[in-house]
């Protein structure tokens, strides 16, 4: 009797070191709370940094400086391009002028990829201890991150790569390596090209409602709020937690060093809060009735099973 309670104590000791383990941050804090979900409405998506390498924006302006979301046509000129990718995003914006914009993975309901899917409009972390289980909104993406683990000698490529991440006190750290190139794929809404060379790194830090607004005049600056966003998809009002994604971008084939870029989301707003989710399946409605060709949805030709 005694053997049986001394190894059930330990083994419930175990468990309990365990848990501790993986929900507790370097230091010994707890781990920052990320559940809820999150959303950011802005387009095109990246908050450039005020000064150092950053985020192209959109040179399509209202006469008031407005961006043009219709019309997206990437600073071209950015030094962070190769002249082979300045190239590219020129000739993108030219189409997006003259015609009804080009092809991206969000319009072709492809895979978005790592990072075009940051800029989504909402998403949700759920920490599993051990991974964590990250969801967009749009199409309902979703990838994983391995925690507190290493990328493989040979990593198999994948449309969101291989994700490891870790704490570094109050801040999550994702490395992405092994991001898969789709058919339409690109780094953000310019049309930026995009190659297995890849390499991103992701910080996130929960914020107050005053440190999150420097970030959200950002946004406001290079980015326009879509006229279908009402009710709105933020609380703006909230005091409550706040949070920002901090990125650095890596590919020696496209990029002449690396750049970092911010996204900061707020608390969603009650109206799509948990309980209206909304289903937004792109597959389902890849018809244009005229006014573009219809979407090139990704097909298997051969079945898997």
């Amino acid at each position: 009797m005694r053997l049986k309670t001394g190894l059930k104590l330990a083994a419930l000791a175990a468990v309990a070191t365990v848990s501790a383990s993986v929900q507790a941050a370097p230091g010994g804090g707890p781990r920052p709370d990320f559940s809820g979900i999150w959303a950011h409405p802005w387009l095109p998506g990246f908050e450039a940094l005020p000064s150092g390498p950053t985020a192209l924006v959109n040179l399509s302006r209202t006469p008031q400086g407005q961006s043009i979301q219709t019309q997206l046509v990437g600073d071209y000129k950015n030094p962070i391009l190769n002249p082979a990718a300045s190239e590219t995003v020129r000739k993108m914006g030219e189409q997006s002028k003259s015609f009804f914009g080009f092809h991206n993975p969000r319009n072709q309901c492809w895979p978005n990829g790592i990072p075009f899917v940051l800029s989504a409009n909402g998403m949700q972390i759920f920490d599993r201890g051990d991974h964590l289980t990250m969801i967009y909104r749009v199409d309902h993406q979703m990838r994983t991150v391995r925690m507190n683990g290493s990328h493989p000698a040979n990593v198999r490529p994948s449309y969101y790569g291989d994700s490891v991440g870790h704490f570094e006190g109050d801040t999550l750290v994702i490395d992405t390596v092994g991001i898969k190139p789709g058919r339409f794929a690109m780094i953000d809404w310019f049309g930026t090209p995009q190659t297995p060379a890849l390499h991103v790194v992701e910080r996130y830090q929960l914020l107050t409602y005053e440190q999150a607004q420097e970030g959200v005049k950002r946004a406001y600056k290079d980015n326009v709020l879509p006229q279908f966003n009402n009710p709105p998809v933020v609380d703006f009002n909230s005091r409550g937690k706040w949070l920002q994604l901090r990125f650095t971008v890596d590919d020696p084939t496209v990029f002449t060093g690396p750049w970092s870029a911010t996204v900061t989301y707020g608390p969603a707003a009650r109206a799509v809060g948990p309980e209206t989710w909304p289903e937004d399946v792109c597959a389902e409605n890849p018809h244009k009735y005229g006014t573009e060709e219809d979407v090139q949805l990704p097909t298997a030709a051969v079945a898997d099973f």
